[in-house]
């Protein structure tokens, strides 16, 4: 019976495991990731977060959302995450909600992935000359001639270079959107980024209706830094804006096809191991019975030497007590 227990415990497990895949396109499957997801009520029955930090001005309603910053001045807050994200193809989707009672608004959030964490700054609320990725919920119009904002756009940090606020990030960027319309929404605000390692990085945007993606940037050939943290900030000046994050939703993505493949190639490798191994059995047991017989006939032939010295001694004493016998009858 506890056998028998024991047994289903690991089929439900394994079912377990196997439900949270989920195909994403094609043969493209995907692993939720806790650690790097963050859903209400946000924080654990002690108040505190198990893989999130905050600081600065962040605001947690456990119902409703983490708050960055509230629709006042001179704020900026920020929420990361307490692990890295190692793995090396992803996909981030963020709810978000930018509003505020004003026609004047400023000034933006940031979406974090770099080497650096939980710091305050003066780059929408995150410290300059980062290493990694920054992605830039730009609200407010700087120096950015020709440009519609709200503007999101990209930028990667080599740790030594400043973000050109004074340009709106224009000298940095990747790649980027205008996305006007993004504040005050009746429907869910989203931002899906993805990211296969070495190949793009490519944003999408869900701002019009429900379940509508419109595509934001796809850069190719990025190198994300192998040990990143994820995080959000914002910040305010004089004019100022509430920066909601509802929901973080990480997914590791990996190859169907790929796996498979690898899969039925390690089959195959262990087959031909398992063959191996066999024949290699079956000739140490062919030399070990060549061995056991050997030692076989060598036993047969001692008993044999012995028994032709034992007769050979027996006819001998034989012959011996019959002669002694008949030298007695003569006297």
């Amino acid at each position: 019976m506890l056998l028998t227990r024991l047994l289903l415990s690991i089929v439900v497990a394994g079912c377990g495991v196997w439900a949270q895949d989920q195909k994403v396109n094609g043969d493209i499957q995907s692993i939720p990731l806790r650690t790097h997801s963050l859903t209400a009520p946000y924080l654990d029955s002690d108040m505190q977060s198990r893989w999130w930090d905050f600081g600065g001005s962040t605001l947690i309603r456990t119902d409703q959302y983490v708050r960055l910053t509230s629709d006042n001045p001179s704020q900026a807050g920020w929420i990361f995450s307490r692990v890295p994200l190692t793995a090396t193809n992803w996909e981030i989707e963020v709810e978000f909600k930018i509003k505020g009672k004003g026609n004047l608004y400023g000034d933006g959030f940031a979406m974090w992935l770099t080497k650096q964490r939980a710091q305050g700054g003066d780059v929408f609320g995150f410290m300059d000359k980062f290493e990694g990725l920054g992605i830039f919920f730009d609200t407010y119009k700087n120096n950015r001639p020709g440009v519609t904002f709200p503007y999101i756009m990209a930028m990667m940090g080599d740790g030594q270079t400043e973000y050109d606020k004074g340009n709106d990030g224009k000298a940095n960027e990747l790649g980027g959107c205008s996305a006007r319309g993004i504040r005050n929404k009746d429907i869910p605000t989203k931002a899906k980024l993805t990211y296969f390692q070495d190949q793009n990085l490519k944003m999408e945007l869900q701002f019009k209706k429900e379940d509508e993606w419109t595509p934001c940037f796809d850069i190719p050939n990025v190198k994300i830094p192998t040990v990143s943290y994820l995080g959000f900030s914002a910040e305010t000046g004089e004019l100022s804006d509430n920066h909601d994050i509802i929901s973080v939703n990480t997914k590791n993505l990996y190859d169907a096809a790929s796996r498979g493949q690898s899969r039925k190639a390690a089959s195959e490798q262990g087959k031909s191991n398992r063959a191996k191994n066999i024949k290699d059995h079956s000739y140490s047991g062919s030399q070990s019975s060549g061995g056991f017989l050997s030692w076989m006939w060598f036993f047969v032939k001692t008993i044999l030497v012995l028994a032709t010295i034992v007769g050979v001694g027996y006819i001998g004493y034989t012959t011996y007590r019959s002669r002694q016998r008949r030298s007695y009858s003569r006297f």
